[in-house]
């Protein structure tokens, strides 16, 4: 199986990410590929914050919530999918599929031992990471949750805005990373830019990147339906821990409908924080993010009811 390393000096001098990676090469079913992961904090902590980006970022998405989170005395991992970031890149765009993806940060958090872990997801990290606790030895891990702009693919398209979107992504092979970044957040500064751009020397490197958008289930046969199905109703009746939802409102791919829809859908849900400017990488407005949702754990609010 061919595999692409993306150089360690491509990401050199990233802005606001003074974050030393761990890797794993030996991860039970992915003994061929060396994966990446933050792990800040203390390890001992009470309170595990567990990070999952989506397409086509990485970890550097974070890098405004981690601080917030590691300040509060938790532990934050926040690991690289396989396909970006730090992570080897199959060149394989069939290897990319639902379960290969869900199946690593099921064998992850069970080799790191996780416990007590608030699920942070958005984009493909809640495609998948929101199925996570239908597992039932990552149902027992998981004690509360902060989502952002994404849903549960059960066998239709979630969006106009979305088929949009895979029509685009689909018609440009060598897709400009950082450049779509920039235009979710147009605050970017050029540097950040860049650091989205820095997993990927080439076109040869963006295997996960476009084999992504073709991957989300708008169709009943598609590979990952049926879990998505079960964490619907795990959300809307067997959840019992505390949320937070935070929404960029100028998302064109996840808009205001399904952020709705979720919010309904788990059980005990508070409303939203909407960002009015945020676009569909809201974890750029992070830090406001970060601090609001810690706010609301503290206070009690967001449990099931």
């Amino acid at each position: 199986m061919e595999a692409l390393r993306t150089p360690e000096t491509q990401f050199e001098n990233l802005p606001g990410f003074e974050f030393s990676p761990h890797y794993i090469s030996d991860l039970s079913g992915y003994e061929w590929l060396r994966a990446a992961y933050l792990d800040e904090g203390p390890h001992d902590a009470d309170q595990v914050f567990l990070c999952l980006h989506g397409q086509p970022t990485w970890s550097y998405l974070y890098r405004k919530m981690i601080p917030v989170f590691v300040r509060s005395g938790a532990r934050v991992i926040a690991p690289d999918l396989l396909g970006f970031g730090r992570s080897d890149k199959p060149v394989d765009e069939e290897i990319y599929g639902f379960d290969f993806h869900r199946n690593f940060l099921i064998s992850l958090v069970e080799r790191l031992d996780l416990t007590n872990i608030t699920l942070v997801v958005q984009d493909w990290g809640g495609l998948i990471g929101l199925t996570l606790p239908v597992e039932a030895s990552i149902a027992k891990r998981v004690t509360r949750l902060i989502i952002m702009n994404t849903t549960l693919a059960t066998g239709h398209p979630p969006s106009d805005g979305f088929m949009a979107w895979r029509a685009y992504a689909g018609a440009r092979p060598d897709l400009a990373v950082g450049a779509l970044l920039h235009r979710s957040a147009p605050h970017l500064g050029p540097a950040e830019v860049a650091a989205y751009d820095a997993p990927f020397p080439n076109a040869d490197y963006k295997a996960g990147v476009r084999a992504f958008p073709k991957r989300v289930m708008t169709d009943p046969t598609m590979e990952g339906v049926d879990v998505s199905l079960a964490a619907r109703t795990f959300w809307a009746e067997a959840w019992q821990g505390q949320s937070f939802m935070a929404w960029g409102a100028a998302d064109p791919v996840f808009g205001l409908d399904i952020m709705r829809d979720m919010q309904q859908l788990i059980r005990g849900c508070p409303e939203p924080m909407i960002i009015p400017e945020g676009g569909h990488f809201v974890q750029e407005w992070g830090k406001e993010i970060a601090e609001a949702a810690l706010k609301s754990f503290d206070a009690g609010l967001g449990h099931a009811l």
